[in-house]
């Protein structure tokens, strides 16, 4: 057996061949990057929410279909939301309870959110509709705080909707709204 060694001496290449390598990889790669990009585009496109999904993702609620001492549940992305318009009694026991002993401390105005002129209506008090211990749904104008009871494992919501007794760690949530006018808000 005998090893061959090639001595073919090759010519140095001139900077005229060293360019048009350099142009060669370049085009290469933009070539391969414009590529996975435009393969990738619609993998990343379908990722996101349809357009019936994000029309869902709001409800507006006539205000004005809710008499005192009465609530109304709607469903807003599948969870229930309780819009109550509390009596002037309610209201005053919630801005009387903002000193007591929470589990998860906030004021009545603090759950509020302003109308277009700026100005808090206690009137309405918007939350959503889960018992934030496990997910039930409670049950209005009931438990030891007159507020919302939770029956399956007996957490009290005050008429603010705050904790007041029970498993639950928060407050029932107060979902993001607006008011569109003073008679109509928009949740989410």
């Amino acid at each position: 057996m005998s090893n061959t060694v090639n001595t073919e001496n090759h010519a140095h290449e001139g900077p005229q061949d060293e360019g048009k390598r350099d142009f060669i990889f370049i085009a290469t790669g933009a070539a391969a990057a414009v590529g996975a990009a435009s393969l990738a585009w619609p993998l990343v496109n379908q990722m996101g929410p349809a357009a019936d999904t994000l029309a869902a993702g709001s409800i507006e609620i006539d205000l004005g279909k809710v008499e005192e001492g009465q609530q109304l549940k709607m469903l807003w992305r599948g969870k229930p939301v309780f819009v109550r318009h509390r009596t002037p009694e309610e209201i005053a026991k919630a801005e009387a309870e903002d000193a007591a002993d929470l589990k998860d401390p906030a004021t009545d105005n603090s759950r509020l959110v302003p109308m277009p002129d700026g100005k808090l209506n206690p009137k309405y008090l918007v939350m959503v509709g889960v018992c934030t211990h496990f997910g039930c749904v409670p049950v209005g104008e009931a438990g030891e705080f007159d507020g919302w009871y939770c029956p399956c494992h007996g957490s009290h919501y005050d008429t603010s909707g705050r904790i007041r007794k029970g498993p639950a760690p928060t407050n029932l949530e107060v979902p993001p709204y607006t008011y569109v006018n003073d008679t109509t808000i928009k949740v989410g």
